[in-house]
């Protein structure tokens, strides 16, 4: 495995990681277990979906699989920005995982456009 793929694995996993420590925090309202469920569910699944990725047996292995960590990372970002609009959290301790959570779904729309060009699609 390259060195890129690596990084992203690790970093995709501490995502997960920061997310359950973050859910931890929610406050126990009927909104802020919908919030935390969403976000744990998602932000979870962007590492566990990138590891089937790395484990793609073919092209169109790959691509679905990547559609899916950037659908999910990108709705991870969604459930931290309600959670900071509707207050359920206080900023220093959700933007830092939102910004993450942005430049995950940069990579991976990224990454997406590129191996969807390298395909021929």
């Amino acid at each position: 495995m390259n060195e890129r793929v690596e990084a992203l694995r690790r970093r995709t996993f501490a995502f997960g990681v920061a997310v359950l420590a973050l859910c931890r925090k929610y406050p126990e309202t009927p909104e802020g277990r919908v919030a935390r469920y969403q976000l744990a569910k998602c932000g979870t699944s962007v590492g566990a979906n990138y590891r089937a990725v790395c484990r793609a047996r073919s092209r169109a292995e790959c691509l679905s699989r990547m559609s899916i960590v950037l659908e999910e990372a990108d709705e991870a970002e969604y459930w931290l920005h309600v959670t900071l609009e509707a207050s359920l959290l206080v900023r220093p301790l959700v933007e830092p995982l939102a910004q993450e959570a942005g430049e995950l779904v940069a990579i991976f729309t990224a990454s997406l456009v590129t191996a969807r060009r390298n395909a021929g699609e």
